[in-house]
């Protein structure tokens, strides 16, 4: 099981940035796939980003972040970061961080479904508004 604890959410208006963080700890952290979602009220938790500690350069993003939004890690520090730039207001929502451990093959086609996760953090507010 691995903990997950998310920072750096807030309010911020349109067309400036956040960097998001999220702390990993506890079993298998490095052989992780792990995945940043968003939810607001009434919709359905969507996937934003992802990327495996062992390739760090392979990385997933939903379509409406692409060019805006990067997924990165600190092995250091077991940390995750999301940084988000040009913000607009339709990005406001809670940001989770999600961990899972299953296969490699298996997360280049299903990374964007929430089950493939198993650990999730307790999500961290964003804002986006003038």
């Amino acid at each position: 099981q691995v903990r997950l604890v998310e920072s750096g959410g807030g309010l911020v208006q349109p067309g400036g940035s956040l960097r998001l963080s999220c702390a990993a700890s506890g079993d298998s952290v490095n052989s992780a796939y792990m995945a940043w979602f968003r939810r607001t009220p009434g919709k359905e938790r969507e996937f934003v980003a992802a990327f495996t500690w062992s390739q760090k350069q392979k990385t997933y993003y939903t379509d409406s972040v692409k060019g805006r939004f990067t997924i990165s890690g600190d092995s250091a520090e077991n940390t995750v970061f999301l940084q988000m730039n040009n913000l607009k207001p339709e990005d406001t929502a809670v940001y989770s961080c999600a961990a899972g451990a299953k296969s490699e093959p298996y997360y280049r086609i299903y990374y964007y479904l929430g089950s493939s996760y198993d650990s999730w953090g307790q999500g961290t507010q964003v804002t986006v508004s003038s």
